[in-house]
């Protein structure tokens, strides 16, 4: 079993400085497996973005160091900072697990995925080449790609790592300057990233971390007149306000990913037990805190009855448990508003008729377990089969003919991700290409890697993360035209 970390850092992270809060205030972060805290950590605010920003403006400066740096070096930075990920990877995946109640396994494949991130993101530093356009006339006309600015990122406690890497890998590669708000739950591996950003050698100002909570610090930054682009990961609700809050400021960029609901469609076809293996992990993972978590499982009516007794034995057979032990299934939730609003949600559907095939009870007598739970006989209007979950509940919804599942699966207004499961290739791209989402996975699910670009239809946000698509969000494109005249010449 793992040991327990020690945390290191608790203090903002400032023009490579750490230092407490201007308003002295701390708040504690906990563990979720056991309820108790872990440390309290300096608790930013608009001053402390303020002076962020002022670091951030410094570094950006033409003449400075971050800016006339050559792009080949920014990739060897980012590269140096993958291997310092690579050095502390065990201590990481540990903190990970204390502050998260990620389960040890999946921690550990967090942290492949994140030093896969950087240096993905590193090998583009000296690729992002405009183009020389032939224009009508005796012009010579050219783009170049040029960082947005200061760019503030606020990041979600469900995959901390992960989706800092690919907000700083991508922003920094494309030589911006951040403002990183880590959730106020799980900010300690933020802080000691934020450690090897300075061990890597990144200029002062170039990356600041202000842990903090969002109706302050990340308002904040949603507000900021001199912050240019805003990224989050979290609620649809909270992607509102921070739409909201860049126009009533400067219209800065916005790019958003969102809540989900997911369709995963399983025919009749398929061999049985794979798919019920896929799509119990598709909703289970990470305790089912997975945005694109195949929550809404539709089963083809001539194997819905074999199907949920197959999924019941699954789920059944999840070892709950200590997180750090390598052979524990599941963890517990992030916390109790998390825990509070999943079993609520388990109680309205057994309210609204929907079949409770085992589970649905808190585990334990500490932390924030919740059992493995399996919903069957589920209809479309039920608020289970609506609302986004964020839990470890299992939703399996019968449906009778290709037509009119897709048309039940595109009813929501989310349109993250979705699955199909079947044996036709045919009725595989039909089905695929008639998702109204953003990621598709036939026969699999959550399968890809940095280079697949990831992100929302509809509620589920704006704009891509993750591969060159990635990039787009962190650059301005910029036209220049020469006259090109025998008498100027």
């Amino acid at each position: 079993m793992a040991e327990k970390p020690d945390v290191r850092f608790t203090q903002l992270f400032i023009d490579n400085q750490w230092q407490d809060s201007a308003s002295g205030k701390t708040f504690p972060t906990f563990n979720p497996a056991t309820g108790e805290q872990i440390a309290r950590i300096a608790e930013g605010d608009k001053a402390d973005v303020d002076a962020a920003v002022n670091a951030a403006t410094k570094a950006f400066s033409l003449n400075s160091p971050w800016r006339k740096m050559d792009a080949s070096e920014r990739g060897r930075l980012l590269n140096k900072l993958a291997d310092l990920i690579e050095r502390d990877r065990e201590y990481l995946t540990r903190l990970e697990v204390l502050d998260s109640g990620k389960i040890y396994r999946e921690a550990s494949e967090d942290l492949t995925d994140t030093i896969s991130c950087y240096q993905y993101y590193a090998g583009f530093a000296d690729k992002l080449h405009g183009k020389t356009i032939p224009v009508d006339g005796d012009y010579f006309t050219y783009t170049r790609h040029e960082p947005v600015g200061i760019v503030g990122q606020i990041i979600a406690w469900n995959y901390p790592l992960a989706i800092q890497s690919v907000k700083l890998a991508p922003a920094l590669c494309c030589g911006n300057c951040v403002i990183l708000k880590p959730a106020e739950q799980t900010p300690l591996t933020a802080l000691y990233v934020a450690s090897l950003i300075a061990e890597a050698g990144f200029p002062p100002g170039v990356v600041s971390v202000i842990p903090g909570y969002g109706p302050t610090a990340g308002a904040a930054i949603s507000e900021h007149m001199e912050i240019d682009k805003v990224a989050f990961t979290g609620s649809t609700e909270v992607g509102k306000l921070i739409q909201q809050a860049a126009g009533r400021s400067n219209l800065k960029n916005v790019s958003l990913e969102l809540g989900g609901k997911s369709p995963n469609i399983v025919f009749s076809d398929v061999n049985l037990d794979y798919a019920v293996g896929v799509c119990v992990d598709a909703v289970f993972v990470n305790q089912g805190q997975c945005c694109s978590a195949g929550s809404r499982t539709y089963v083809q009516d001539t194997i819905y009855d074999d199907f949920v007794r197959k999924s019941v034995q699954l789920a059944l057979r999840r070892k709950l448990g200590n997180p750090m032990s390598p052979d524990t299934d599941q963890g517990p939730q992030i916390d109790r508003e998390q825990f509070d609003k999943i079993l609520g949600l388990i109680e309205s559907g057994k309210d609204e008729g929907a079949s409770l095939e085992c589970g649905g009870k808190r585990f334990g007598e500490t932390g924030f377990f919740i059992e493995p739970t399996v919903f069957s006989q589920v209809k479309d209007h039920m608020r289970i089969a609506r609302e986004e979950i964020f839990g470890p509940v299992m939703q399996i919804i019968k449906f009778h003919d290709v037509q009119e599942v897709i048309d039940r699966a595109n009813d929501t207004t989310y349109g993250l991700a979705a699955g199909v499961l079947t044996n036709d290739i045919g009725t595989a791209l039909t089905v695929a290409n008639s998702f109204r989402a953003g990621s598709v996975w036939v026969n699999c699910y959550n399968a890809g890697g940095s280079s697949a670009p990831f992100g929302g239809y509809k509620m589920s946000g704006i704009g891509r993360e993750y591969g060159e698509d990635g990039l787009r969000q962190y650059y301005e494109v910029k036209t220049v035209t020469i006259k090109v005249d025998e008498k100027n010449s």
